[in-house]
Formats: C-alpha cells, structure tokens, sequence
C-alpha cells in the first residue's frame, strides 16, 4: 500500500505496478503507453473493474425494466513495473521525454497540447 494517495500501487497481470492512471480509454491507454515506453519503463495494462451498480431499475409486472442504461465504456488501468515511478513527480520535474526529444509538459501529458510545449513553464503561463 502506498504512503500517500498520490502514489499507489496495484498487482496487474500478476505484477506488482506502480499506477499511473485508472479509468482510461483505448485512445488515452495508447497515448500513456507509447509516452512510458519511449522513456524507457515496462507498461502494463488491466481492465479496470466495473463501476458499481446502484439499486436495480423499476421493472414492469412482467419483469421488463422501465429504465434502459447504457453499458459502460470498456476502461483500463496503466501500471508501470518500476515501482518508484510517480506521474506527477516525472511530469513536474521534467524527466519524461517526447518522441520528438521534447520534454512532457502537464497539458501535454493531459492532451490538452497536441505538441509539447516545453520552453513554456506551467506557471508563466497565460
């Protein structure tokens, strides 16, 4: 178990992770794989499990439901193998690293940049 919320770990396919992101979709899952990878870190990936269920929805006297829900998207867990990786302490201390040999900025990494901006700091910012 970790010593704080912000740097957790989990067993992913039988080996033990260092979280990176919980809850991510197939797009963000490539994005963070091909990042972690690039710097040089063993990614693992898991489904996440489901979201839990309230109270089941009102059903007719036959049985049919009344409330028809949506299936939840399909989401996963990132996990690196190196156990002293911590997401934000690699991004704000500037030690991940673009294919294009750019440092990761925060918006980059949340894909809020399409490229990384890495000679703007994140606190001089507009």
């Amino acid at each position: 178990m970790a010593l704080n919320a912000n740097h957790t770990f989990e067993d992913l396919g039988n080996i033990k992770c260092a979280i990176v992101e919980k809850n991510c979709s197939d797009e963000r899952v490539t994005f963070l794989k091909n990042i972690l990878e690039f710097n040089n870190f063993t990614v693992e990936i898991s489904k996440s499990p489901p979201a839990k269920v309230a109270a089941k929805p009102p059903t007719t006297e036959e049985g049919v439901n009344l409330i028809v829900e949506p299936k939840a998207p399909e989401t996963y867990t990132v996990g690196v193998t190196d156990l002293s990786f911590n997401p934000a302490n690699a991004i704000f201390n500037r030690e991940l690293k673009t294919k294009e040999g750019k440092i990761v900025t925060p918006d980059y990494w949340n894909q809020l940049d399409i490229i990384s901006k890495d000679d703007l700091w994140y606190w001089k910012k507009n």
